[in-house]
């Protein structure tokens, strides 16, 4: 049996995200894991996830754009969503906005290691 592409694991990733499935995240993300240069491991890599989900409970990581290699995922997800209050320091409460996120991702045995994210926030600013 082959090893499945990388940009199959990164939609099975995101797939989980999207139903919440926090149980079967370590599948996906490495128990040691660094979010932008913070080492949050897979536990505090859920807690984020987690976060994020309660102050936007309607947020779905949607793929606009995916590029993916033997080792790095590149991609841009596009959100449309309703935060509760405050989001990235912004006044959204409860407002619908639209943003992109650009991510970068690295794989090691099958498992994320690394993830760089910048969040369009210039275009939440430009929506309040």
């Amino acid at each position: 049996m082959s090893d499945p592409k990388l940009s199959d694991i990164y939609r099975n990733y995101i797939a989980c995200l999207n139903s919440q499935d926090w149980p079967n995240l370590g599948q996906f993300v490495d128990k040691n894991a660094i979010h932008n240069g913070h080492p949050f491991g897979l536990v505090g890599y859920r807690e984020m996830l987690e976060r994020d989900f309660e102050q936007i409970p309607d947020i779905y990581f949607s793929i606009q754009m995916l590029v993916a290699d033997t080792s790095h995922v590149a991609s841009r997800l596009a959100f449309d969503c309703t935060p509760k209050g405050t989001f990235l320091g912004l006044p959204v409460n409860g407002l619908k906005i639209a943003f992109t996120e650009n991510v970068f991702y690295e794989f090691r045995n099958g498992r994320i290691v690394e993830v760089w994210s910048v969040i369009d926030k210039a275009a939440i600013e430009a929506q309040l």
